[in-house]
């Protein structure tokens, strides 16, 4: 008797199957056959690997998103930073998973004497990909914290938060322990590193530096908001040439994160 071929199946039969599957294993049918590719790059099956709430999120873009089909609008927002709300925050997806990833950029962490243009100035570096990044000119005690909303992410997901800067040798030499820390709001006393910039902290392809804050998990949007923080413990030193982009939320590794994309 002969056995069918599933490539013999209906384009939306196999629509409907690769879009149960993930955006890599859609990728990769496209090369069983023409039926296959056609099905694979379908509205259908990009549909459901973006988040449920993207049309909500592009509304919130500064600028038009442009795209014709699911998979490029995908791919886009994989590639991209995109900017919402006048910049508070930056949206892109993890290009394997599909899963939310934001960055918060550094005007809108607290930062320690922030505010004071004798510590800190916020320029616009043409290196950076936000309007303003926080740059030390001078100061001996170094602190950042931000919080994130966990109902603005995937669900069921393992998070990390990562803390992306640039800067000096000399000044890396004068910073060394520092503490962090990621919470939800609610709990009482957070989960503590005690981390080494100098040994811990990871270079990315894009010039900047970063170091792992922590991790949480984000359930169903019940968990409330999320404080990520890191604090210098050892005896304050006078620095400068230390430039804070943000604070990067995205799902833990296993996934590859910015660094691979």
């Amino acid at each position: 008797m002969e056995v069918a071929s599933i490539s013999k199946l209906p384009e939306g039969c196999i629509s409907g199957i690769l879009s149960l599957t993930s955006p890599w294993d859609a990728c990769r049918s496209s090369a069983i056959s023409s039926g296959f590719k056609s099905a694979a790059d379908s509205d259908a099956v990009w549909h459901r690997f973006l988040p449920s709430d993207y049309l909500e999120i592009l509304a919130q873009s500064d600028s038009p998103v442009e795209y014709t089909t699911k998979k490029q609008l995908y791919f886009l927002l994989c590639d991209s930073l995109i900017h919402l709300d006048g910049d508070k925050l930056r949206f892109m997806l993890d290009k394997r998973s599909g899963k939310k990833c934001y960055m918060l950029p550094s005007k809108e962490l607290s930062i320690a004497w922030k505010d004071d243009e004798k510590y800190w100035n916020l320029p616009s570096l043409s290196v950076s990909r936000f309007i303003e990044v926080a740059n030390l000119r001078y100061m001996c005690w170094l602190e950042v914290y931000g919080t994130i909303d966990s109902r603005m992410l995937s669900p069921v997901t393992t998070y990390a938060a990562y803390l992306v800067y640039r800067v000096s040798p000399s000044t890396l030499d004068r910073i060394g322990l520092v503490k962090t820390s990621v919470r939800f709001l609610d709990e009482v006393e957070p989960e503590i590193s005690v981390v080494n910039l100098k040994q811990q902290a990871n270079r990315r392809t894009d010039g900047c530096v970063e170091i792992e804050l922590g991790e949480f998990f984000s359930d169903h949007g019940n968990g409330g908001k999320v404080e990520m923080r890191l604090m210098e413990i050892v005896i304050p030193n006078g620095k400068h040439g230390f430039s804070v982009e943000g604070i990067e939320v995205r799902p833990k590794e296993k996934v590859s994160g910015r660094n691979a994309h």
